[in-house]
């Protein structure tokens, strides 16, 4: 399509004559859609990595620290009054620095897990809501990211005797009949919140993104994300 067409078309879409959209289309290539989305979420990644890949990343922020699993959660109150609250306290810790240890490991991952999106849903992704690229990227990633992601978190959750501590206050808490014998594998459980985090902060660098595509200084996405 040549300058003067994409002329006439953008003066019709001003007109009301043709959708905008049609006029993006024009002039955004798959690849360049493919490239801008590639480049958010690399961008939102290592973002992520920084911000949560280090002491008090998880802990200290309300929006992605790991709580206690449910059951221990409902049984909180009882627990503390029998005098496990350090206990309880102790154990939100090792979570939440089993994650910020692990975290840093898991940048290799996201970038492969980047590197392998194709082009076909990457017009459509993009053109969706504030965080459509994260979801859409968490959609196809996050099993094959929850697998390669678990040995890490295990790693640390060992190191940091997170097992027993869990199955020390889980034990204590089942003489309530608050906790039953099925204790869920406490790794799978940081594994779970741990991703549930890093896909949240690359969903809010996807927002800033959105927000201001100049200001990222990156031509890709000053074309791509400014076009929308």
């Amino acid at each position: 399509m040549d300058r003067r067409e994409i002329i006439r078309l953008s003066a019709l879409a001003a007109a009301g004559v043709v959708l905008p959209a049609l006029v993006r289309a024009s002039v955004l290539t798959q690849k360049d859609a493919l490239t801008g989305l590639r480049e958010a979420l690399q961008r939102g990644a290592t973002a992520a990595v920084g911000s949560l890949g280090r002491t008090d990343g998880f802990l200290a922020n309300d929006r992605v620290r790991i709580p206690l699993p449910t059951a221990l959660d409902q049984a909180s109150g009882l627990l503390r009054a029998a005098g496990q609250g350090k206990r309880m306290d102790e154990l939100v810790t090792a979570m939440n620095r089993a994650a910020e240890s692990a975290v840093p490991l898991a940048k290799p991952l996201l970038s492969n897990a980047i590197q392998s999106m194709s082009v076909s849903d990457a017009q459509k992704v993009l053109s969706g809501g504030d965080t459509s690229v994260t979801e859409f990227f968490a959609g196809k990633t996050r099993q094959p990211l929850s697998t390669h992601f678990l040995p890490i978190v295990r790693q640390s959750t060992d190191r940091l005797s997170l097992a027993r501590k869990y199955n020390d206050l889980a034990g204590k808490a089942a003489k309530f009949g608050l906790v039953k014998g099925e204790d869920a594998d406490v790794a799978q459980y940081v594994t779970g919140k741990a991703l549930d985090g890093l896909f949240f902060m690359i969903g809010e660098e996807e927002r800033r993104i959105r927000r201001d595509p100049i200001g990222t200084g990156s031509a890709i996405l000053k074309k791509v994300f400014g076009s929308l």
